[in-house]
């Protein structure tokens, strides 16, 4: 098999049907999701149930939960 020059360029064809690939910041945002959903459930935790936001109480858990799950959802559309 023959090596391509420097100046050929790679090309990246779409075949058709197929899903596109993933934008560059999707993996960065997926795992900010899940990690700020885990650091919203810890500081809840071990702050005793007065942080992050003390009025609200144990929704606190629903509030991380749901960000954790955003990026559960997101990992399952990764390319």
């Amino acid at each position: 098999m023959a090596r391509k020059k420097h100046d050929e360029e790679d090309e990246i064809t779409h075949v058709p049907g197929e899903p596109l690939p993933n934008p560059v910041w999707f993996k960065p945002v997926m795992a900010t999701f899940f990690l700020l959903g885990l650091a919203w459930v810890l500081v809840f935790y071990m702050s005793g149930s007065t942080l992050p936001i003390p009025d609200i109480g144990a929704w606190n858990l629903a509030i991380g939960g749901g960000l954790a799950f955003i990026g559960l959802i997101m990992a399952t559309r990764w390319r």
